[in-house]
């Protein structure tokens, strides 16, 4: 493994982690809560219309809601920053 690929995985963990909350606020899952009319918005009518008019514990919606609100916990941030440097890795190994 090179110098580069070393890097990336770093620069990949880190940028993850910290891009992470960004994201979620660009697409509509804000600090107090999912703002009317964006992505999360429609995200989270087709999630209770298919559960019968309320979105489920647990599910992709509200996990990415909780997390926008609350943060990432510590083992949340090693496996977002796990995965954020294999991509990187990977990336940098096509080089």
């Amino acid at each position: 493994m090179g110098l580069l690929t070393i890097l990336a995985v770093g620069a990949g963990a880190a940028g993850s982690v910290v891009a992470l909350p960004v994201v979620l606020g660009a697409v509509g899952f804000g600090s107090v809560g999912i703002v009317a009319g964006s992505y999360a918005a429609q995200m989270m009518s087709t999630a209770a219309i298919a559960n019968g008019g309320g979105v489920a514990a647990g599910s992709a919606v509200a996990v990415l809601q909780s997390v926008a609100m609350g943060g990432l916990s510590t083992a949340a941030s090693a496996a977002v920053g796990s995965a954020g440097g294999a991509v990187a890795g990977a990336l940098a190994l096509l080089i």
